[in-house]
């Protein structure tokens, strides 16, 4: 069982940045955020192979986020610049994923994280 933490979400203003952290109790071989939009599904946004630092990203958000681990491969981070009111959501981080293909895929995934909000204004 590997439990997980998030933090750092907030309200900014579009345009702005915000970096959500996730901590990981035990080492996971791949480590993901997801996000929630009000009245949508979760999708995923950020992928990072702890082992290597090999890192996927979806389309929407390239460019403007990047995922990122501590030296411990137990703490990931999002850092999220340039954020648009769309960007709001709730961010979930993820790891333990039962497969190396979709990574992206919220039901890949085997611990979650209670989520962090993430508001961006007009």
């Amino acid at each position: 069982q590997v439990q997980v933490v998030e933090s750092g979400g907030g309200s900014v203003q579009a345009g702005g940045s915000l970096r959500l952290s996730c901590a990981a109790s035990a080492d996971a071989t791949v480590m993901a955020w997801f996000r929630q939009p009000p009245g949508k599904e979760r999708e995923g946004v950020a992928v990072i192979y702890t082992r290597s630092g090999l890192t996927t990203y979806a389309d929407s958000i390239k460019g403007r986020f990047t995922i990122s681990q501590d030296n411990n491969k137990r703490t990931v981070y999002l850092q999220m610049n340039d954020l648009k009111t769309e960007d709001t959501a709730v961010y979930y981080c993820a790891a333990g994923a039962a497969s190396q293909a979709a990574l992206l895929e919220p039901s890949n995934y085997y611990y979650w994280g209670q989520g962090t909000q993430v508001t961006v204004s007009s």
